[in-house]
């Protein structure tokens, strides 16, 4: 057997449960992928995209209909080493990507304020340019359970405003394009699990910028934060992300002091003496 195939075979068997199953169950109950999509898989060269545009394969394999995927690797400046390991896993996960190019990298290392943010723009017009150019009606991203969690939180502690990741996103800028999340009920410890049990390294932060000052990042990164405090939540209730994550599914409007529907804004005043 292959090494592609026995990772493919740890995906459907070893962790058929923690990975498979979920992917399965995100993309049906979200209504992530229907017939005939065109979807653009956007592979960053980290864990979670790797894994992804390999799961999306085994659902074109096996999946009760037909859809087509495209593995698109966009490269915003990364170094040579960073990229030949990119094409290396590729190569192992038996992967046909393509590759190309932008230079968000040199524009964004001149941002000195927020420079994260003004990567992470570029990178979606980037992607959603290159989506429209292959014809595809659909782009999915990597972000996993924990991403939805952290997201949260973030929200809640430093915007003042409980709001989350949604499984999928209708495009404002470009019509008749949308943004899915597969990955998002898989949860980050199963995708290390499953990379570390494969023997695969991926790239963690390819970034030129953060390399240069990340431990200055890792001391004032906000979501490392909130990750860090998940962790400890964790010791005293192992369910606190799922309850997190469940409490978005839950919402109880009439215990609400407010909240906004198509950027119109609520107060429970407005309904409080009708009742």
């Amino acid at each position: 057997m292959e090494k592609y195939q026995e990772i493919e075979r740890s995906i459907i068997k070893k962790y058929r449960k923690e990975i498979w199953g979920r992917f399965v169950k995100g993309v049906s109950e979200y209504e992530l992928i229907k017939e005939n999509d065109k979807i653009m898989v956007c592979i960053s060269g980290g864990k979670d995209s790797f894994l992804m545009a390999k799961c999306i394969e085994e659902l074109i394999r096996h999946g009760k209909f037909k859809f087509e995927a495209y593995f698109v690797v966009m490269n915003p400046g990364y170094s040579k080493k960073n990229l030949d390991l990119i094409k290396e896993n590729a190569k192992t996960l038996n992967l046909n990507i393509e590759i190309f190019e932008s230079d968000i990298f040199s524009i964004v290392v001149k941002e000195e304020k927020s420079p994260c943010y003004l990567c992470a723009r570029m990178r979606r017009g980037c992607l959603y340019n290159k989506a429209k150019e292959l014809g595809c009606n659909k782009i999915a991203l990597g972000h996993h359970f924990d991403d939805v969690i952290e997201t949260t939180l973030l929200s809640m502690f430093y915007g003042a405003e409980l709001k989350t990741m949604m499984p999928k996103l209708h495009s404002e800028n470009f019509p008749g394009l949308e943004l899915i999340r597969p990955m998002y009920l898989i949860r980050e410890e199963d995708i290390i699990a499953w990379a570390n049990s494969n023997n695969l390294k991926f790239l963690n932060c390819a970034c030129k910028f953060t390399e240069k000052i990340k431990n200055d990042i890792d001391n004032t990164s906000k979501r490392l934060e909130v990750k860090n405090l998940i962790k400890e939540l964790k010791k005293t209730n192992p369910n606190i992300d799922y309850n997190i994550f469940k409490a978005l599914d839950n919402i109880n409007l009439d215990c609400c002091l407010g909240y906004k529907k198509n950027n119109k804004y609520q107060s429970f005043k407005e309904e409080y003496d009708k009742n």
